[in-house]
């Protein structure tokens, strides 16, 4: 069972069932020894009442004096049964008896067992005593019917059981409560969690549970320390940039406009800004950060304003109020502003930027009324480097690359359709 709360919950009902179990064992050990205790107790009376009226008569012969008044004594087959022997001979018995008689090993003991003259299994206490003036020990046997015992065990044990599943029930539902509560803690964890990888806090507030204090304090730390290698990766990427770039600069400047040169210039800058670009995208990932979605689109419209303008084209804009990007603005920038500036390059009068949220999914359509681009072209175009247009418009052929590496880095991924103006869809699938 992998859920905590499921072994925590299934070890508490193995351990309650065992104790339960334990416990009536134990209790109906004890119920039945103190039942059988007071059934010999009423044996040992009847025998001390028999010994008490034991005597010699006139013919030197064993005789009562008084016998027992307990009715059950009287009835036939009662299994409530004594007889009183002396010499072998039968000196006096129970009504109950009739004409049966009592058979049995010698000696005295407690807790013996017999049956009744009807099959019976008794319970039989036996005592061999000698009196003043007798020639012979005197045997006194008394018996209890088995029967009664059990149904007194059996008349105590099904309220015990009954009170024993009460219980169990009853603790049974205190340890659900009891694991609830106790895991609760480790829900609001994993809420609070959620809430930072979200971006709707930037730290996890410290929990009232001393266990898991250690735990947070190792989370904000990774989040701290998550923070701080991607600034420093984010400096020396820059100073790379600067240190590598601005070489390129001088030694474009430096060669004349049509050496051959020029090209090998211009494809190191690409590679260079590429692979730059996706070194900040492959280095930590910071947790946390969101960012609006119509700020971003808004500035990256007002980028591409001028191009916008030569062409005498327009942005059709749909986005929610309020929705947010799960992400930091710079990745968002570089998705919409690498698809937004194809949809213009292509496009003839319009582009259309959507942003919906179909279920748990964040879903970002930028397209345009240009001439598209066939399904067999989509593999080539979304290799890095590659271009479909190696003689026409000015790229890198690595926008599209970016894009979709960025996108499966969010967990996404970037698809290239028919738009319904006619031109290429590029749909961005995110987690919302």
């Amino acid at each position: 069972m992998k859920s905590l709360r499921g072994r925590l919950l299934l070890l508490a009902g193995v351990w309650l069932s065992a104790a339960l179990l334990a416990a009536f064992l134990l209790i109906s050990h004890l119920l039945n020894q103190f039942v059988t205790d007071r059934f010999d107790a009423e044996t040992f009376a009847v025998a001390d009442a028999l010994v008490g009226s034991l005597g010699i008569d006139s013919e030197e012969e064993v005789s009562l004096s008084t016998l027992p008044a307990d009715p059950r004594f009287g009835l036939p087959f009662s299994g409530w049964y004594w007889q009183v022997n002396s010499g072998g001979r039968i000196v006096a018995r129970s009504a109950s008896l009739l004409d049966g008689r009592l058979t049995g090993s010698t000696g005295s003991y407690v807790g013996g067992s017999g049956t009744g003259a009807d099959g019976a299994p008794l319970r039989v206490l036996r005592r061999e005593i000698t009196i003043p003036d007798a020639e012979e020990p005197i045997a006194i046997t008394v018996t209890a019917p088995q029967s009664e015992i059990e149904q007194s065990l059996r008349e105590i044990r099904a309220p015990l059981a009954f009170s024993l599943i009460v219980l169990g029930v009853g603790l049974a539902a205190a340890s659900l409560v009891q694991v609830t509560a106790g895991l609760r803690s480790l829900d609001r964890l994993g809420d609070d969690l959620r809430n930072v990888r979200e971006g709707k806090e930037d730290r996890i507030p410290l929990p009232d549970v001393a266990e898991l204090q250690p735990l947070t304090h190792e989370i904000n730390a990774a989040l701290d320390q998550n923070a701080t290698h991607l600034s420093r990766s984010r400096h020396h990427l820059g100073n790379l940039a600067h240190s590598l770039k601005t070489p390129l600069a001088a030694l474009a400047n430096e060669l004349p406009s049509d050496h051959n040169g020029q090209t090998l210039i211009a494809r190191m800058d690409r590679l260079i800004g590429w692979h730059l670009r996706r070194a900040r995208q492959a280095g930590p990932k910071q947790m946390g950060r969101r960012c609006e979605l119509r700020p971003v689109i808004d500035d990256i419209l007002l980028v591409l304003r001028w191009p916008l303008q030569d062409k005498n084209m327009t942005a059709r804009i749909v986005c929610p109020e309020g929705a947010t990007f799960s992400g930091e603005r710079q990745d968002l920038e570089e998705i919409i502003g690498n698809l937004a500036e194809n949809a213009v390059k292509w496009g003839r009068r319009q582009i259309g930027i959507t942003v919906s949220f179909p279920g748990d999914r964040l879903v970002l359509c930028i397209e345009d009324d240009g001439p598209g681009m066939a399904q067999t072209d989509v593999p080539k175009a979304m290799i890095r480097g590659s271009r479909l247009d190696e003689f026409g418009l000015s790229g890198s052929g690595l926008g599209l690359s970016i894009v979709a590496d960025l996108a499966a880095l969010h967990g996404g991924e970037l698809r290239l359709e028919r738009s319904s103006m006619g031109g290429l869809a590029a749909i961005v699938d995110l987690p919302a």
